[in-house]
């Protein structure tokens, strides 16, 4: 885009750029995004950085749409019921069903800060959490790893609700209904960079 406008940048300042505005942008799309879906995946992906070993928790709705994260050192008890509170905290309401896999920290965790959810347990079952670890994968292999948890923190809390708005489940729509979407994203997006310039 910046190509076609004569624009020529390095990019250290595309990584400045992101550094300011990013967060801003994704706290106004976390804000103004209509409520997600009332089932939750929930699942934990390790990450090497500076040669120690990290988990990233990581939640979605049924739809695919990341609802939070959290890079943590560890995965036990502690670590779930962090994640959790951070989420709820987030999101301000409670879901139907949380579906993770076999990790027991979730189901102790679940029994202090959400005992009324129902609770399934399957690895079969969470291949939606399994799935929204892929774009982290590529975005970590194109950064040559993260350098620490504080980074990946901050990259991947502005990534999730920018990805979530141009993630127009495309394999589901007709190719009009599609780009519909697609204008409608864009006017969104045109909308919150905006507003955050002006102000």
């Amino acid at each position: 885009m910046l190509a076609a406008r004569g624009a020529i940048v390095s990019n250290e300042t595309i990584r400045q750029w992101c550094l300011k505005f990013g967060q801003k942008f994704a706290n106004t799309l976390r804000r103004s995004c209509p409520k997600r879906g009332d089932k939750w995946h929930l699942d934990e992906v390790y990450l090497t950085m500076n040669g120690k070993l990290h988990y990233l928790w990581r939640a979605v709705d049924q739809n695919g749409d990341v609802l939070d994260i959290l890079a943590q050192s560890r995965r036990n008890r502690n670590a779930a019921k962090r994640f959790f509170r951070k989420l709820l905290k987030g999101l301000l309401y409670v879901p139907r069903v949380i579906v993770t896999d076999k990790l027991k920290s979730y189901a102790a965790a679940k029994k202090d800060i959400m005992p009324g959810v129902e609770h399934r347990q399957h690895k079969g079952l969470n291949n939606r959490a399994e799935v929204s670890h892929q774009p982290t994968r590529q975005k970590e292999r194109q950064m040559r790893r993260f350098k620490s948890a504080g980074l990946a923190q901050r990259f991947l809390s502005v990534h999730g609700p920018i990805n979530n708005l141009f993630h127009c489940h495309r394999h589901l729509l007709t190719l009009i209904d599609y780009r519909a979407a697609r204008e409608k994203t864009l006017l969104a997006w045109q909308s919150v960079t905006q507003a955050q310039v002006a102000s």
